[in-house]
């Protein structure tokens, strides 16, 4: 558990020390309870399993089932409200943020795959919500508050809900919550692109007059309110 300590204490912004790590940080106690409950479920001690499981739920807030596969340096910081299904897979070096489930669609009438698969070095903001048997792959980031549906491509960033890809590939910028520091946003995207065709269709027909340009109308915009 030790590179687990290294790592958290690497990653945070607050520079926790090693003792702040091992007695006040929820995540790391979640993960070393549910190293020993995974254990009993390989073992087929999946009543006892579960209920070590639970006790690792009332003392953390965390909720992970003893059947999820969880590689190495997983970090789950501040950590409440998290869930993991019992087929969920998460890599190596991910860092999850609190509010977050990782969910199946339900239906199964066998058991199946039905929960995400999160690759190695993927950040989840806090209340993302993930379901079904999708890929988030290596690298990407999944903006606060998300809902996906389906799968991530390696190194791309999604917000929002329904998730759409706003950044692909990614880079070092606002890892914090899983959010790239400059958002596009989708309204303004669209009506840019309609003064752009405008403009091209009135070249097209020959017709002059004063068009408003993307920057003043951007800037009236913003300034609405809308």
């Amino acid at each position: 558990m030790s590179g687990l300590i290294q790592s958290i204490q690497e990653r945070d912004p607050a520079r926790p020390t090693f003792f702040e790590v091992i007695f006040s940080y929820p995540g790391f106690h979640a993960v070393g309870v549910h190293r020993a409950a995974h254990f009993l479920w390989s073992m087929k001690l999946k009543g006892l399993a579960r209920f070590l499981a639970h006790i690792g739920r009332f003392l953390t807030g965390i909720e992970i089932h003893p059947g999820a596969t969880i590689g190495k340096n997983f970090f789950i910081d501040h950590g409440m409200g998290v869930v993991i299904g019992e087929t969920a897979v998460i890599g190596d070096n991910v860092w999850m943020y609190h509010a977050i489930t990782l969910g199946g669609k339900g239906g199964a009438e066998k058991p199946v795959k039905r929960h995400p698969t999160i690759e190695d070095d993927v950040i989840l903001g806090s209340g993302a919500q993930l379901f079904g048997d999708i890929t988030i792959g290596k690298g990407a980031k999944v903006g606060a508050s998300a809902v996906v549906t389906g799968d991530v491509p390696p190194g791309c960033t999604v917000v929002g809900n329904p998730a759409r890809l706003v950044q692909c590939p990614i880079d070092d910028e606002g890892k914090a919550y899983g959010m790239p520091r400059h958002l596009i946003n989708p309204v303004e995207e669209v009506i840019d692109g309609l003064l752009k065709d405008v403009k091209a269709l009135k070249e097209q027909a020959g017709v002059k007059g004063q068009d408003i340009s993307e920057e003043e109308y951007r800037k009236h915009w913003k300034g609405s309110g809308i």
